[in-house]
C-alpha cells in the first residue's frame, strides 16, 4: 500500500463540531516524585518503560502535529522535570518551524536546578502547582512533596528570566479552602498569575470523597472578591481559565471550571499520554494508539499525521462529569498528562 500524501504544511485540524485544534498537550512521562492525593493513589503502578515513548518519538509526533497547524505544545506528566532528558527534548521542540509556544507544568520542585537551562533551550512559560502554603499541610497533600523546594523553584524560574509564571492550586473544600486568598497574595507579592481549578473526577481514589470536597469557581471567586475586587476579563492564553483583573495588580486570578462552568464549546486541544495515546478528550476513555504507527511505520510521517487527521473526527462534544457518581474515566490524572 502506498504511504498516504503528506498534508500541506499548516493544515489546520478540524474536529467533527467545527472546533481548530491549535493546541496540543504532550506528556513526556507519568512518573512523578509527588503523590498529589486528587491525581493518583499512593502506591502507584507505573507503565513499564518499554511502553513509554522515547525522546525520539515524541519529537516526531510532535512534529507532526505542529506540521498539521498547531502551534502550541505544553509539556506535561506525570512531572515533567523526573524526565531524564527533558532539556535535550525541550530543545528540540523549541526549534521546530510554526511553533509559537512552548510551555511546561510542572509540580516546581526541580527548578532549582533545571530552570536556568529549560530558559536557555527554549521553554517560554512555566505553570507551577502550588496547593498550599504552609509546610504540614503541602506535605500531606502532596505524600511526597516539600513546599521549602518549590519555593525555591519559584524564585529560580524568576532569576531564569521566565514571564508570567502561572502557579496552578487545586482547591478542595475543608482542606485548602481557607488558603485561597493567602494564595492570591503570594501571587500579588511575587508578580505570579494564579488559576484556581475544580478538581476532576479521573481514577479511583479513597483518600477524600470528591463530592464532599468539591470546591466550585464561583465560590472561590467569591473569597477572593472580599479581599481583591475583581473584574472579569477576555484575556486568553489558549487554555480553559477563565481570567480576573485586579485594579492594583498586574496579577491575573483565574478559574478552570470543569464542572460548574463547561468550557467545551470552545476547546482547542487534545493530549498524547507518554505512551503514545492520542486523548482527543480528557472526560472520555476513547484513544488513538499512535504509538503503535510511529512502531509500526518509523520514519513515515505523512501515514502519522492522515491518522492524526482522521481521529479528529471521533472528538467528543464534551465531558460529561458527575461527582455524585463513580468516575466514568478510570485512569489517573498522571496517566493523561495535567
Amino acid at each position: 500500500m502506498p504511504e498516504a500524501a503528506p498534508p500541506e504544511a499548516g493544515t489546520l485540524l478540524t474536529d467533527q463540531h467545527g472546533r481548530r485544534i491549535s493546541y496540543l498537550r504532550l506528556s513526556v512521562t507519568d512518573r512523578c516524585n509527588f503523590r498529589c492525593v486528587y491525581c493518583m493513589a499512593e502506591d502507584m503502578q507505573f507503565m513499564p518503560r518499554a511502553e513509554l515513548l522515547s525522546t525520539d518519538e515524541m519529537f516526531a509526533l510532535a512534529a507532526s502535529f505542529v506540521q498539521l497547524g498547531v502551534r502550541k505544545i505544553r509539556l506535561t506528566g506525570g512531572e515533567p522535570l523526573v524526565h531524564p532528558d527533558i532539556v535535550a527534548l525541550v530543545g528540540r521542540l523549541a526549534a521546530l518551524p510554526g511553533l509559537h509556544e512552548l510551555a511546561m507544568t510542572t509540580n516546581g520542585a526541580r527548578l532549582a536546578a533545571l530552570a536556568g537551562p529549560l530558559k536557555d533551550s527554549g521553554l517560554n512559560r512555566l505553570n507551577i502547582s502550588l496547593d498550599s502554603l504552609q509546610a504540614a499541610r503541602f506535605k500531606t497533600l502532596t505524600r511526597t512533596g516539600e513546599l521549602a523546594d518549590v519555593l525555591t523553584g519559584i524564585r529560580a524560574a524568576k532569576e531564569a528570566g521566565f514571564q508570567r509564571i502561572k502557579l496552578n492550586s487545586v482547591i478542595l473544600r475543608g482542606r485548602n479552602d481557607d488558603e485561597v486568598v493567602d494564595l492570591v497574595r503570594f501571587a500579588r507579592q511575587h508578580e505570579l498569575d494564579i488559576s484556581f481549578i475544580e478538581e476532576m473526577p479521573l481514577g479511583v481514589i479513597d483518600e477524600h470523597d470528591r463530592a464532599a470536597t468539591f470546591m466550585p469557581s464561583a465560590d472561590i471567586l467569591a473569597r477572593i472578591n472580599a479581599t481583591y475586587p475583581l473584574t472579569a476579563s477576555i484575556e486568553s492564553t489558549g487554555g480553559p481559565a477563565r481570567y480576573h483583573r485586579m485594579a492594583d495588580s498586574a496579577t491575573r486570578v483565574g478559574v478552570i471550571s470543569p464542572h460548574s462552568a463547561n468550557f467545551c464549546g470552545q476547546c482547542n486541544r487534545v493530549r498524547v499520554t507518554a505512551s503514545g495515546q492520542l486523548m482527543l478528550c480528557l472526560g472520555h476513555e476513547n484513544a488513538i494508539d499512535l504509538r503503535a504507527v510511529l512502531r509500526a511505520h518509523p520514519g513515515e510521517p505523512a501515514r502519522l499525521m492522515q491518522t492524526i487527521q482522521q481521529a479528529m473526527a471521533h472528538k467528543p462534544e464534551r465531558h460529561q462529569f458527575k461527582l455524585d457518581a463513580p468516575p466514568q474515566v478510570i485512569r489517573f490524572m498522571n496517566a493523561t498528562g495535567g
